[in-house]
């Protein structure tokens, strides 16, 4: 046994990705013998056995790098990877990584996949590059009162979005349109005035996709987003049902992104709207960070890839090229939410999962399908809490989970709302987990909440 084993270092992770860091830990281990240094700030238990050592601080503390260095001293002969895994992290996990001589994307253009106002900022720079490969760039300013929202507003009396810089989950997003209350849209983004928040010009197209991947390898997953006020992310789908034209005009989009912040070798996953004509694109945000709602996971079940995998290889210099094609599969992660605003006490994962299958089951019944099943399936929070039927994040829904269609002939969106709604009258038997505020709801409202 090797008495010095090489180092792997995670710096930072979001909770809802610690079976992802678990799955990156594993294969670390197993691959190259690996053991695994986590930075986080104020540590758990659960973070202490995912790893070897671990360390408390904060990536967004000021002198980060330089306690990073100092806490990491004693194995720095032994250290041989790093990876950023935080959009907290982005930047100053970069800067640790460089420091260290560890491969890493830039550090220096790290700030424009931190934050959306820097981000918008450098694209204007070079505005009219992005608009000669047919890409728009929103107006964008940086808001700290209602006067600046009125202000903005004048400029842009047909609408435009607020949303702080630097958040994630579409958290305090809200679509400001003609006639709505200024002083609710600052409202819903004051909370997070203290790391910027910013109004944009709404980008008038309608479908959304995210583009995708790891260094060279990439692909583009079809997203599902809630109509009205809050644009919440309810669903993705892969492989993304696109044209060959639309496909080149979100890959020119998602490259000029990682362009812009820095990327190179690590992860990508760049949310990017598209018009109906499928010519002309425009980037929402970029991140430097695998993509969330478990993309990877549905990814790796309809192209066979292990895109965590693929990130430690390249953390480590060892750069693989995978080739992305479907197998004849669909697949799909669905937000689930509750039939009308009610408490919602989670039972155990082994009764969501019932639930769950429950709902796939009634669901290809109505839809014809004889191959749908689960991958995984997820509360969101193991508490008894109060859920909107009308979530304005994606904090507000009751479960996530991963399904496949074992065929490419079924119309995934299709299949997608069907579930989705299919799951609001489950969940509306089991009322020992949910309590509706209005027990008389109509049943049109039901699958309204599932829209």
């Amino acid at each position: 046994m090797n008495e010095n084993p090489p180092l792997l270092l995670i710096v930072d992770y979001n909770l809802a990705r610690v079976s992802d860091v678990a799955h990156i830990a594993a294969y670390a281990r197993a691959r190259y013998g690996a053991k695994i240094v986590l930075i986080r700030a104020n540590p758990s238990e659960r973070d202490a056995q995912l790893c070897e050592y671990l360390i408390d601080l904060d990536p967004l503390a000021d002198n980060f790098v330089e306690q990073g260095l100092l806490y990491l001293k004693p194995w720095r002969d032994r250290l041989r990877a790093g990876m950023v895994f935080s959009d907290n992290a982005v930047q100053s996990g970069a800067a640790l990584l460089e420091r260290l001589s560890l491969p890493v994307d830039s550090a220096a253009l790290a700030a424009n996949a931190y934050s959306k106002r820097d981000y918008r900022v450098t694209e204007a720079r070079v505005r009219d590059l992005f608009e000669a490969q047919g890409v728009m760039v929103p107006d964008c300013v940086e808001v700290h009162s209602v006067a600046d929202l009125r202000d903005f507003a004048s400029r842009h009396p047909d609408g435009f979005v607020v949303k702080p810089s630097c958040e994630g989950n579409n958290r305090g997003v809200v679509v400001v349109e003609r006639g709505d209350s200024l002083e609710a849209a600052f409202a819903a983004v004051e909370p997070y005035l203290s790391r910027g928040a910013i109004c944009e010009t709404f980008i008038p197209f309608s479908r959304e996709f995210s583009f995708d991947g790891v260094g060279a390898t990439e692909f583009v997953t079809e997203k599902v987003t809630a109509s009205g006020r809050y644009p919440v992310e309810v669903a993705q789908i892969l492989p993304a049902q696109i044209s060959g034209a639309e496909r080149a005009t979100l890959t020119r989009g998602g490259r000029l992104a990682n362009l812009l912040v820095g990327q190179l070798r690590g992860p990508f996953h760049n949310e990017i709207k598209l018009d109906d004509a499928g010519r002309a694109a425009a980037v929402v945000e970029p991140n430097r960070r695998p993509a969330g709602m478990k993309i990877w996971t549905i990814a790796e079940e309809v192209y066979g890839i292990d895109f965590y995998a693929l990130w430690v290889d390249a953390a480590f210099g060892v750069v693989r090229e995978p080739r992305v094609a479907a197998a004849g599969k669909q697949a799909a992660t669905v937000m689930l939410g509750v039939p009308s605003d009610g408490t919602f006490a989670p039972a155990t994962i082994d009764d969501g999962v019932q639930l769950f299958d429950r709902t796939l089951a009634r669901a290809a019944a109505l839809l014809g399908v004889n191959s749908m099943r689960r991958i995984e399936f997820g509360w969101l929070a193991e508490v008894e809490r109060f859920i909107p039927a009308l979530p304005r994040d994606n904090a507000d829904f009751a479960a996530q989970a991963c399904f496949v269609v074992d065929s490419d002939a079924a119309d995934m969106r299709s299949v997608v709302t069907t579930v989705r709604a299919t799951w609001l009258s489950v969940l509306a038997e089991a009322r020992d987990i949910f309590t509706p505020t209005d027990v008389t709801l109509p049943a049109a409202q039901t699958l309204a909440a599932a829209a």
